[in-house]
């Protein structure tokens, strides 16, 4: 039995990519082999980089890659809000079709995987996800299921309590950017009936504000596959993954009130903010310092000096925190005043 990890990525995602590679290093992943699923052709530093790592490969199967985006593109052009939405906004009739080539990790060779996008770091050992793995065919670590549904699927279509259990829903929504699994959970056989559901009208119930998030909660939900969700089951025993809380920083490890984290999520934060900030702009970013310790863990002498920001940067800096510990002091008075 191999257990694996895919990345989705490409070059625009490279400086993302170096810093995950390393975290999985030094964090509890060295043995375990990568496969890097390409996002499209933009590939060049990546290939480079793979050249240097003898346990990371990338994903070469174009007959897979073929079949996932024929699959999300049948999908979506049938999914009627979708495209009278995105053709308003002169976008492409499968809006983020790419993010939907992690599908691929499906049809590759590791008989259990964990999914990572590109931009996450890892804090601690998998080995208790894949463990878990030998009883169930999905397996997620998030909190998603406290978020708005709507992320997820059209609470304003009809459809949907017709179509899923919608007392089981939340409880079983997760996060597309991570997630555990095994090969053929989703083969062609019951993705040509998943796809025959879809076409059939479907479609409708997912929103759109994840195109590959919504196929793959719907694809789960549908299939009533074994699900087990650590966030849910487990919630006093698990921390959080997302940079926004409040973590611990200790040797450039990330820790929710003394449990270490498994992973760092930087989902929402533009690749852009990151490459700016490793050519050396002083770009402020949560953990900026743990990125950037991970980025340049194998080549510290080039890791950029950042140029000090202008006035109008610290300005508004200082304004920002001004302003946080305001809004800090009154929910703090707030409290006093409802406590006594």
């Amino acid at each position: 039995m191999t257990d694996g990890i895919y990345i989705l990525a490409n070059d625009v995602v490279f400086d993302h990519l170096v810093a995950l590679l390393n975290s999985l290093e030094v964090n509890g992943a060295k043995n375990i082999p990568v496969c890097i699923i390409p996002y499209d052709n933009r590939m060049k530093k990546v290939q480079v980089e793979i050249a240097t790592r003898p346990h990371v490969t990338l994903f070469e199967n174009t007959d897979s890659i073929i079949f996932w985006e024929d699959f999300a593109t049948q999908v979506w052009k049938t999914h009627a809000k979708a495209q009278k939405v995105w053709q308003a906004k002169g976008w492409k009739p499968v809006q983020c079709l790419e993010m939907h080539q992690k599908l691929c990790c499906f049809d590759g060779p590791f008989d259990k995987f964990i999914y990572f996008d590109a931009d996450t770091l890892l804090m601690g050992s998998l080995d208790y996800i894949y463990q878990k793995l030998d009883d169930f065919d999905w397996v997620a670590n998030d909190f998603q299921y406290k978020s708005d549904l709507n992320y997820i699927f059209d609470l304003s279509s009809p459809k949907l309590p017709q179509i899923l259990n919608f007392d089981e829903l939340q409880s079983h929504t997760f996060c597309a950017g991570w997630f555990a699994s095994k090969p053929g959970v989703f083969n062609r056989n019951n993705c040509s009936q998943l796809l025959e559901k879809l076409t059939s009208g479907e479609a409708e119930i997912m929103s759109l504000r994840g195109a590959d998030q919504s196929l793959l909660n719907y694809l789960v939900a549908r299939s009533n596959i074994s699900f087990y969700n650590f966030a849910y089951h487990q919630p006093a025993l698990v921390t959080g993954n997302h940079w926004s809380s409040q973590f611990e920083v200790i040797d450039y490890v990330l820790y929710d009130k003394g449990r270490r984290l498994t992973y760092l999520h930087y989902m929402s934060i533009s690749a852009a903010k990151f490459t700016r900030l490793c050519a050396g702009e002083d770009v402020e970013i949560p953990y900026r310092e743990v990125f950037l310790h991970y980025r340049y863990l194998n080549s510290p002498e080039t890791q950029p000096k950042l140029a000090p920001p202008n006035l109008l940067v610290r300005l508004g800096r200082n304004l920002k925190t001004w302003g946080s510990q305001k809004v800090n002091n009154f929910q703090f008075k707030l409290r006093n005043f409802w406590d006594r």
